[in-house]
């Protein structure tokens, strides 16, 4: 991981106490709530429904176990015991109080993390595949190259007030889990014929009011030029962006008005215009970068002996032998495992976890993960480094803290935003409508029968909780100051990223359970071997499920 000098150590510091001052200064009444606003989402602070909420940054999903137990030492002292582990690989404290988020801020100084970009017309946290460096189908480790971003986009001064929030994800890997068509800036790693780096570059992805899928405005750029190039790309949209109307500030309604073409031409002209004042990355900057990310130290391991004993324990434990299944990967390392810990058992708001689980899980990762912890887009946490012939004693001791969940991938693994418990810009409640779903469809046979499942909720068009590239997702809207609830299908977020179809009319949420209910029915009765819901769903089309759904029951 990357490791703060004494300069990022002293800067963090030094903002820390900018902050107080200007905390202290509004609580006196020196500030109004115009002058503070600016400043407080400098420093990743919302005021929500309820009380503030605090978002708390971590670079491409990367924690270290002394981070991970500052974060509960946080949610223990100044928040309810909890925090929510957002679909930006970062963290939400939803209960701090304001004056005590300057000493939150400084505890986080304490272990090199902060809140800076977590909010406003910025560029925020970059995200990454939560298995880089260590997924077996890696053309490149995508971390460096997020770290690189990070540096570059740090209080840029070009791109502090840009016209809208900008969000930028980097996938190393042949297949996509960092969602980079649906990103204002989506990078992919990839190799020329001659073996040279360089990235495929999306432009224009999101979801929110008007989902798009990004464009590809380069195939091939190479690696030493991706700074000036996203510089290139900023720069027209600073410049072009619109500022008059907030929900058509977004990159992507750019590229949509210019077109394609006239948009990609732009660009051109400004990186052609930036490469003759702007030099290449230097290797020896991308060296130093690297060297943050070195190979771990693994031991040397009978891999088919490792896989023997596994196979062994498998069959005499078939729970264990399910949360091998669900929630264990191959490792690029012979006799190492990529392990992800489900924040999703019923009952629990998805992505949240106390401050004993991560005090749990960080002690875990300094036993059996070399102390690193990850979090995934999907509100999961990773281990990435486990031995195989540690796999048993790790479940058991996840399954004490109640983190070993056997439902990653599928129906009950739901990405959920906290909605209208939390948010003011909520239309709807979103947790309760998960954790409904979650109990009626409890029964793990019957979720493993079904196989890959993406259920995305969210509470308002904002579009926190990825509605709109899940297999099936929810929408909260608002219907004349009731909540209710748009049902989407076919959306993915993959190498083949599509966008969800709005089943119909909306539904009241305790129908929810039962609309979900008739749409998995459809598919296991028509559905043709081994084929997937999303298979299913892109074959038959949305016509038999709106049959389906609102089929009007037969009179008697």
């Amino acid at each position: 991981m990357y490791r703060y000098d004494s300069f990022d150590q002293n800067m963090l510091a030094d903002r820390v106490e900018q902050f107080r001052d200007q905390t202290a200064r509004y609580l006196r009444g020196e500030l109004s709530d115009a002058e503070f606003r600016p400043l407080r989402l400098q420093n990743g602070l919302y005021v929500q429904r309820l009380a503030p909420m605090l978002r708390v940054a971590i670079p491409y999903g990367m924690l270290e176990s002394r981070q991970l137990r500052m974060l509960a030492q946080i949610a223990r002292r100044y928040d309810k015991g909890y925090g929510h582990f957002s679909t930006r690989q970062n963290i939400q404290f939803n209960w701090p109080r304001l004056e005590d988020v300057p000493e939150i801020l400084a505890d986080l100084a304490t272990v090199d993390m902060h809140a800076i970009q977590t909010s406003g017309n910025c560029i925020r946290n970059v995200t990454a595949d939560q298995y880089s460096g260590v997924a077996r189908d890696e053309v490149e480790d995508a971390r460096p190259w997020c770290e690189l971003i990070r540096q570059w986009s740090t209080f840029h001064p070009e791109f502090s007030f840009l016209p809208r929030k900008f969000k930028i994800a980097v996938s190393g890997s042949r297949s996509d889990r960092a969602a980079v068509k649906v990103h204002d800036i989506g990078l992919e790693l990839l190799k020329n014929a001659n073996g040279e780096t360089g990235f495929r570059v999306l432009v224009g992805g999101g979801l929110g009011r008007t989902p798009l899928i990004g464009t590809v405005v380069r195939e091939f750029l190479p690696a030493d030029e991706l700074l000036s190039y996203l510089e290139a790309i900023l720069r027209v949209y600073n410049r072009a962006g619109r500022r008059d109307n907030i929900y058509k500030a977004r990159i992507k309604i750019l590229v949509k008005a210019l077109g394609e073409q006239e948009f990609s031409a732009r660009v051109e002209r400004e990186w052609q215009d930036i490469r003759g004042r702007m030099d290449p990355v230097a290797p020896e900057r991308m060296a130093r970068i690297k060297a943050c990310f070195p190979s771990q130290p693994y031991a040397s391991i009978d891999a088919a002996a490792s896989k023997d004993i596994l196979t062994q324990q498998r069959a005499a434990d078939r729970a264990f032998d399910r949360w091998l299944s669900r929630n264990v990967l191959e490792h690029r390392q012979p006799g190492y495992a990529i392990v992800t810990v489900s924040l999703k058992p019923t009952g629990i708001a998805p992505g949240d976890a106390t401050d004993h689980q991560m005090e749990v899980v960080a002690e875990l990762a300094d036993a059996y993960s070399f102390g690193e912890i990850r979090v995934t887009h999907e509100q999961n946490l990773v281990l990435a480094d486990v031995r195989e012939d540690k796999l048993r004693e790790l479940w058991h001791r996840l399954r004490e803290a109640g983190l070993a969940t056997p439902n990653i991938g599928l129906l009950t693994d739901i990405i959920c935003c906290p909605g209208g418990d939390f948010c003011s810009l909520a239309n709807a409640k979103s947790i309760p409508v998960a954790e409904a779903i979650q109990r009626r469809f409890d029964d793990l046979d019957y979720l493993h029968d079904l196989g890959e499942i993406e259920l995305n909720i969210s509470g308002c068009m904002n579009a926190c909780g990825h509605h709109h590239v899940g297999h099936i997702g929810i929408l909260g809207v608002d219907k004349k100051g009731a909540e209710f609830y748009q049902v989407l299908l076919g959306g993915s977020q993959g190498n083949q990223a599509s966008l969800a179809t709005i089943l119909g009319p909306s539904f009241a949420h305790d129908a929810i359970p039962d609309v979900i209910a008739k749409i998995l029915g459809l598919y296991v009765s028509r559905r043709e071997q081994g084929e997937t819901f999303l298979e299913f769903t892109r074959r038959v089309g949305i016509e038999p499920f709106r049959e389906s759904v609102y089929a009007k029951p037969a009179q008697h």
